[in-house]
């Protein structure tokens, strides 16, 4: 198991508690949708508990399969499980198409997740030939900036304008958009806290005790910053 799987795993139950921001990046993403639009397939990568299939089920779309794929058995487990709902244990930084029971689906959803990529390429070229429809939500090195910056640390994920390059490789017809959100806390510490639970620090390197320390003491901001793309991708 991955670390950034093992992380999901560990911190699964209290994911939804601490997963805000996710919820409202998933919202976003859901609402480019059509209302009450009837799929034939829908595949969501990097689904986690289930946020994209409740916001879809309150917008009244619909499918006649919906496969929900993670890394995490955990994840899987707190997802939703109706007749219509597969549930695929499957790593995309692995050969995970060949999990899949279908070779082609109508739309393909990814919130959150594909910022975790190992190998932008390989990822990106597989989720590619599996639809003409892609919508993805993907979080950018600018999240937890302020942060990186204090810490004197690199962030772990990808830039913008990198995912921007690689995403236009394999999806040409691509329109973007950057959303910055802000979370406050009453506290530096209450803030490390979240990045624990919350799964938005899967993978990376852990601050040393004197770097948290540190951290405590001169972190200059109430609040934690977090960019994310957001691309469109219909190709008919």
């Amino acid at each position: 198991m991955s670390t950034i799987t093992e992380e999901f795993s560990r911190f699964a139950t209290s994911y939804i508690k601490y997963s805000v921001i996710q919820e409202r990046v998933a919202q976003k993403l859901i609402d480019t949708l059509p209302f009450g639009y009837k799929y034939d397939s829908i595949l969501d990568v990097g689904c986690g508990e289930g946020q994209i299939v409740k916001k879809l089920e309150q917008k009244k779309i619909v499918t006649s399969n919906f496969f929900a794929l993670d890394a995490s058995v955990k994840m899987l487990e707190l997802h939703p499980l109706e007749k219509n709902i597969i549930k695929i244990n499957a790593n995309f930084n692995t050969n995970f198409v060949e999990k899949l029971p279908l070779n082609r689906v109508e739309l393909l959803l990814s919130s959150s997740a594909l910022q975790w990529s190992k190998n932008l390429d390989f990822t990106l070229k597989q989720l590619a030939k599996l639809s003409t429809k892609h919508y993805y939500a993907i979080f950018t090195s600018n999240t937890f900036r302020t942060l990186h910056k204090t810490a004197k640390i690199d962030s772990p994920i990808y830039s913008s304008s990198l995912l921007k390059k690689k995403l236009l490789t394999y999806y040409p017809n691509s329109l973007f958009e950057i959303e910055n959100y802000h979370l406050k806390f009453e506290s530096t510490r209450e803030m490390l806290r979240y990045i624990k639970k919350s799964g938005v620090s899967s993978g990376e390197k852990k601050l040393s005790y004197l770097q948290t320390k540190q951290l405590i003491q001169d972190y200059p901001l109430d609040y934690l910053e977090f960019e994310v793309l957001f691309m469109y991708s219909v190709d008919e």
